[in-house]
């Protein structure tokens, strides 16, 4: 949603331009984005992995954890005779719980994404790739492989925002495909890989579906985090307002306040809709403000991706 009205909410659309004109535009406001929200991405990163310290638990994994008392009925060949022998009682070696060592992270970067009005320090855009950014950086912090679904192969290397950020503007330049509102060229995930895809998601329900159910078919599951601006969701307009989509179209509004009602109810719809269809594919979904802190986002990011089931 934007709107152009005299109570200081103000998105203005961008003029008409020819194709490769508007492409070059977008690509060059990415690459302007980029250098500062890289070294908020790494902040981000590191505050979630403070957050995550000490949050280990028991799994299939390489990394010893612990020994713990060996329960009658299971199978003897989890007995660690070494440790056992040093006790009258039996002990199994316990290895600690390891999250998907696949991730894929995606981040939408279309027009309606750079709306920010007064009640937000931050665009969706740019709160978007941060959290898309520290994720991937997270996850390489944590063992894991991390790529930009659609665009970049998987990769492990501490550089993972660097590269993923170079990758980016490039894509940009080249075909401007990054400014779709779903992911669009992605193969489906392979079993037990994992994607987070952030997005405001203003697209029909069924677009959405479909885009999941592509990606998952193979079994893959994964978490949407919906951004969205307070005033997306207040919706603090009064008087004669002027409304604008990313396309440019105009919708204009006598009494701005008697569309209250309306559409926090269509908003709710649609948030539930969206839910539906993740929950249908075994995916999560959450919606998060740009006011709330990026780490906090990121954390229950984290945690939802790494959690044994979805919920």
């Amino acid at each position: 949603m934007a709107a152009n009205a005299r109570n200081g909410y103000v998105f203005r659309p961008r003029e008409a331009a020819r194709p490769d004109h508007e492409k070059r535009i977008q690509a060059l406001d990415l690459a302007r984005r980029l250098p500062a929200l890289t070294l908020s991405a790494r902040q981000a990163a590191a505050s979630a992995q403070a957050g995550l310290h000490g949050r280990r638990r028991a799994g299939a994994g390489e990394n010893f954890w612990q020994f713990r008392p060996f329960i009658p009925g299971e199978a003897a060949q989890n007995v660690d005779w070494r440790r056992s022998a040093r006790d009258d009682r039996l002990y199994v070696r316990q290895r600690e719980w390891e999250a998907a060592q696949v991730l894929w992270v995606w981040a939408d970067l279309s027009g309606s994404m750079n709306y920010c009005s007064p009640l937000s320090a931050q665009s969706k855009l740019d709160r978007a790739l941060i959290l898309a950014l520290a994720l991937a950086d997270s996850a390489v912090r944590a063992g894991e492989r991390a790529g930009w679904l659609g665009l970049t192969r998987l990769s492990a290397a501490r550089d993972i925002v660097d590269s993923l950020a170079v990758a980016l503007v490039a894509e940009a330049r080249l075909n401007g495909e990054l400014f779709e509102d779903l992911p669009q060229a992605a193969a489906p995930l392979r079993p037990r890989e994992k994607a987070a895809l952030i997005g405001d998601f203003l697209v029909e329900p069924a677009a959405f579906a479909a885009c999941l159910q592509r990606l998952s078919i193979q079994g893959a599951r994964g978490h949407v985090l919906m951004v969205y601006d307070p005033a997306e969701e207040a919706f603090p307009f009064s008087g004669q307002t002027e409304f604008y989509d990313e396309a440019g179209d105009l919708l204009r509004a006598g009494r701005a306040e008697d569309y209250v009602a309306p559409y926090r109810a269509r908003l709710a719809a649609h948030r539930e809709a969206l839910s539906a269809a993740a929950r249908a594919q075994g995916w999560t979904f959450a919606v998060h403000s740009t006011v709330r802190p990026a780490s906090e986002a990121l954390l229950n990011l984290r945690l939802a991706l790494t959690a044994d089931g979805t919920r």
